[in-house]
């Protein structure tokens, strides 16, 4: 592994949460174990040698003992095993290691790794295809004694013992949720768009990231140091002094922009001419209530359930639903929580259940359209939020609604359910709202006939933007076409705020867009009662509606929905921020130096 010292590098990416991070990089491969550079004192030198000889000796045993259990039908592979153990006496790994410890001062795992990026140089110069092939036996050899250095191969790479950048060609849904340790500086990776898992994860636990960077995970090394931009989605690879001095000031800047703006966040957002709009946050685990309250929303607009079932090998309990909405409920009082109900396909369950392989899930058996189909999973949780509804206020959201007889399928589940509490005795909200969720062009065209229906409603932009245009928004060949300002969706926005009000039912925003500042004056002039969004974009969202005035914001949407093009809606949007908000940072403007 090298240290390209001097050699500077950038990648222009996808700002998907915003913020500075200046740290040592951690490329992220399934495959391999956390290597983070240490060094060592030179009376641990030799300490370190017998670390690293100890861990090879284990690793020798390990090896042995797979030999020894193959199974008949795989002793054919048992060359394999012998090759990885003689890789770790070879002189160019083995001697290569020792000697870079007390050369470099460094700990035993760095060291190692260091060797393994020599060996890999000599591997590529090697015109044998086959044998140069053997390299890959070679990193599996030592990413076993790397992994025993590390822990034993046991300790999630998610919480490492030393601040770093996770640099990964893509993270998995499971990967991002692991991603909650303070030593996470900021994440870089090849895929994604501002909509996809991680991005909105990122922003959900407040740390810079930039995706859709395509190779950076190639082009990084782990311990390299990396500037994370955010607000500009760029990644600088090994900066110099002077870059770095200059990030870190930027970094500093942005620190306390974001601090003038927090202590202000228990405000109200109520604009200058008086339209007070809620602001709540989106939530997926208890952990986060912390920052919802720290963040100055009022109530969780997004309680996402999926969680839950993707957690557990068999399907969630009666019981355990109940204990986790309950104590939503309790913590967040006296404010409401939203509790979408199950919003995957059955595609996405790791229990017992299994459903046939769909050709195109996104557009299959998922949602309220699993839960109709399977209405004993679907009655068992309705069963938990109501009994939670006892121990705080709670609303029901269902989600990829697209016609009429769902919700009323639903609600005749609903009633069966609160016909039998109350038969039964079982305390419950008697009065428990039930929402529907926008998200499909078919919801929006007939929202005057779904709202005689729901007690309110709930835009998810994300999946409503996806589907009125088309494009699958964490595919990077069409991910730069999702766009939130084509007319379409400014349109579809307006259509089902009016049906809503003329219906007389609340309407909220609860997507990605109800995060965006840039899309303030737009969900101010529409006039919607509620924005949900994750909570460290609150304090933002709310100090912007509190600049704006609404009479001005229903002025520009006016204008807005008379334009041809996203182009031209972005210009009118700019010319009307620019004359109703004068003096307004526009974060942009710090992409200068990047």
């Amino acid at each position: 592994m090298k240290e390209k010292i001097g050699i500077q590098k950038k990648i222009q990416g996808i700002g998907a949460s915003p913020g500075i991070a200046v740290g040592p990089a951690f490329v992220w491969d399934p495959r391999k174990p956390l290597v983070t550079k240490r060094s060592v004192r030179d009376e641990d030198i030799e300490r370190e040698k017998v670390r690293f000889r100890e861990a090879v000796e284990r690793a020798e045993r390990e090896i042995t003992e797979i030999l020894q259990d193959l199974p008949d039908e795989l002793r054919a592979y048992g060359d394999v095993f012998q090759f990885h153990r003689l890789m770790l006496r070879d002189r160019m790994i083995y001697e290569q290691t020792v000697a870079l410890i007390a050369q470099e001062k460094v700990c035993a795992e760095w060291a190692l790794a260091c060797a393994l990026d020599r060996a890999r140089e000599l591997f590529r110069n090697i015109k044998d295809h086959y044998i140069r092939e053997r390299i890959e036996d070679v990193e599996f050899a030592v990413e076993r004694v790397i992994r025993i250095l590390e822990g034993n191969g046991n300790e999630d790479p998610f919480t490492p013992k030393e601040p770093v950048i996770i640099v990964a060609c893509d993270l998995s849904p499971e990967d991002t949720i692991r991603m909650k340790s303070n030593k996470i500086l900021a994440i870089a990776t090849d895929k994604g768009s501002r909509t996809s898992h991680t991005a909105i994860l990122a922003r959900s636990i407040g740390i810079p990231a930039v995706v859709g960077l395509e190779h950076v995970s190639s082009a990084v090394e782990s311990g390299q140091t990396l500037v994370v931009d955010g607000i500009c989605g760029v990644v600088h690879i090994a900066p110099d002094e002077h870059f770095l001095e200059v990030s870190r000031a930027k970094q500093a800047r942005f620190n306390r922009r974001q601090l003038h703006i927090i202590h202000s966040s228990h405000l109200p957002a109520e604009t200058e001419d008086g339209h007070r709009i809620k602001i709540k946050a989106n939530i997926e685990l208890i952990d986060e209530i912390p920052a919802v309250i720290a963040n100055g929303a009022e109530g969780v607009g997004l309680l996402r359930t999926e969680y839950l079932y993707l957690a557990h090998k068999e399907l969630p309990s009666e019981d355990l639903l109940f204990q986790t909405y309950r104590e939503v409920a309790e913590k967040i009082a006296p404010y409401p929580v939203t509790i979408r109900t199950l919003d995957i396909g059955g595609d996405k369950f790791t229990s017992h259940v299994h459903f046939a392989p769909e050709i195109n899930p996104a557009l299959g058996l998922r949602a309220i359209r699993l839960s109709l189909k399977e209405p004993e999973l679907f009655k068992t949780q309705l069963r938990a939020i109501f009994r939670a509804s006892a121990f705080g206020e709670v609303r029901v959201l269902l989600p990829l609604v697209s016609g009429v007889q769902e919700i009323r399928t639903a609600k005749a589940h609903i009633e069966e359910i609160r016909n039998g509490f109350m038969r039964d005795g079982v305390p419950f909200d008697s009065d428990i709202k039930v929402g529907v969720m926008i998200e499909v062009p078919s919801a929006v065209l007939i929202a005057d006939h779904l709202a005689r229906e729901a007690d309110f409603f709930s835009i998810g932009t994300n999946d409503l933007i996806q589907y009125t245009l088309a494009i699958d928004r964490v595919n990077e060949h069409v991910a730069h076409l999702y766009n939130p300002l084509h007319p379409a969706v400014i349109r579809m926005l307006h259509q089902t705020v009016e049906a809503a009000h003329e219906a007389g039912i609340e309407i909220s925003v609860c997507g990605e867009m109800a995060g965006e500042p840039l899309y303030v004056p737009i969900f101010v002039g529409l006039g919607v009662d509620e924005l949900s969004m994750n909570p460290q974009a609150v304090p933002e969202i709310k100090r912007l509606i509190r600049r704006c005035r609404q009479d001005q914001c229903a002025s520009c949407v006016r204008d807005l929905l008379g334009a041809p093009s996203s182009k031209d809606i972005l210009e009118i949007l700019g010319a009307c921020i620019s004359n109703h908000l004068q003096g307004e940072e526009d974060l942009t403007s710090w992409c200068s130096l990047s």
